[in-house]
């Protein structure tokens, strides 16, 4: 490896040159520093970075991924400058985002020896990505332990899916121990220092990209872990952020370390976690709230946890809601609709695996009660089930209706710990959300892979 790596010269009107990061091997990625938003759903403060490498074998080049196809020539720029297209002879692409595969079709075009290697579930993406030439696509698809030699180089390949696209995979250089990574363990960071032992302190966004982007995909991440951690590392090269050039494994431990069990350790082995969100205008729904965990708490084995939303915001509930293993929401309805810290809660979600989870809904209404379907449709569009139909008060709750709720609560923690409660249905004016449709309700979530 090289002691003392390079960095851009990132001056004005400055020739673009190839970055080496070990010796026959270089970076002829972009900078991008002026990105203030990514995908729509990250922001991006310190830009990013799209990151595409070169190399060098003794038997010809192989490219690893591109970049975005407005930073396609300064691409071709760098990567001139250390191969001639004859030379190259693979072209390797970990993950099919056009922000990596942006400079995919001219380089085609100019290196048209090179074959293009994907993983087996790519082939479709890479179709749709290139719909003008699929009838001549070729290429060639890879899975783990796969191997290209290029002379006295080697690169293997890891199907690492899901991370954060079913196409992805990780290359690793065998005999220079570089781990080609894709988007694992990348971050939107731009600094024209380039390795992670020159640039700023990018710590928070190295987190804050894994919670945004990879943590909806915890299970795969240990998948994709007990792949890498057994490899030699001297050096990580992600697509976005900084090359991790000094001491690469932390970041493989820190990914082990978000991908944790979370609040787990709170709870005893025989216990399931339930925890009750509500919003209450004039308190009636918080007396539903707490009716339904008074009930809830009376099934053995359920650990119930009341929050109101008033008092909080969504963010520092997204670890707590991970680790649970049921979520029951209660909102009045104003407006024809649930009230906005529910939705930002219930938005907040789409970075948590929540497939298979148990979800719930309640709260009083004044007039028509639009509020409880509307957040069971939402839960079941994240992947819940619903097993327990929706619970709505008209007003304020009677001492019947709260006996409704309290019933409301041990039905949905029967459901979670898997036994029946034989309660009969209370006689007041309080209403499950379905009562005017079919007996039957059909769970989507439950209809999934």
């Amino acid at each position: 490896m090289s002691a003392a790596p390079e960095h851009i010269d990132a001056t004005p009107g400055h020739a673009p040159g190839a970055v080496a990061i070990a010796p026959g091997v270089h970076w002829i990625g972009a900078l991008d520093p002026t990105l203030r938003s990514f995908d729509m759903i990250l922001r991006t403060a310190n830009g990013t970075t799209y990151n595409a490498y070169a190399v060098r074998g003794s038997d010809g080049v192989a490219v690893i991924d591109t970049v975005k196809a407005e930073f396609a020539e300064v691409f071709f720029q760098r990567l001139e400058s250390i191969a001639d297209y004859a030379e190259i002879r693979v072209i390797v692409l970990n993950h099919l985002e056009p922000d990596h595969t942006g400079a995919l079709p001219e380089l085609m075009r100019r290196a048209p020896r090179a074959r293009l290697i994907i993983s087996k579930r790519a082939p479709a993406m890479l179709k749709a990505l290139l719909k003008p030439d699929q009838d001549q696509l070729d290429y060639d698809t890879v899975g783990t332990g796969d191997e290209i030699g290029l002379g006295d180089r080697r690169l293997r390949f890891l199907h690492t899916p899901f991370l954060h696209w079913p196409d992805t995979q990780c290359t690793y250089l065998v005999e220079d121990e570089i781990l080609f990574s894709g988007d694992v363990f990348g971050c939107h960071y731009c600094d024209a220092r380039l390795f992670n032992d020159r640039v700023g302190d990018f710590r928070f966004s190295f987190d804050y990209y894994y919670a945004h982007i990879m943590r909806p995909f915890k299970a795969h991440v240990l998948d994709a872990l007990k792949l890498i951690e057994p490899l030699p590392l001297r050096l990580v090269a992600p697509t976005h952020g900084p090359i991790l050039h000094e001491r690469p494994r932390r970041y493989v431990s820190r990914y082990r370390e978000l991908s944790g069990a979370g609040q787990s350790f709170e709870l005893g082995a025989a216990h399931r976690s339930l925890i009750v969100f509500y919003m209450s205008a004039y308190g009636s729904t918080a007396r539903m709230a707490e009716a339904v965990c008074a009930g809830a708490e009376s099934v053995p084995g359920v650990r119930v946890s009341l929050y109101d939303l008033e008092g909080g915001e969504s963010e520092p509930f997204v670890d707590l809601i991970e680790a649970a293993d049921a979520l029951a929401f209660g909102s009045p309805t104003v407006n024809g609709d649930a009230v906005k810290p529910v939705w930002d809660l219930l938005s907040s979600l789409a970075v948590v695996n929540l497939k298979g989870k148990i979800g719930a809904a309640f709260g009083s209404y004044g007039w028509s009660g639009e509020a409880v379907p509307m957040i069971e449709d939402r839960m079941r569009g994240l992947k819940m089930r619903v097993p327990v139909s929706g619970l709505r008060v008209k007003l304020i709750p009677t001492t019947d209706e709260l006996a409704e709720s309290r019933d409301f609560g041990r039905r949905l923690a029967a459901a979670l710990v898997g036994t029946a409660v034989d309660a009969a249905r209370g006689t007041g004016s309080a209403r499950s959300a379905t009562a005017d449709a079919a007996a039957r309700v059909i769970d989507f979530a439950e209809l999934g892979p």
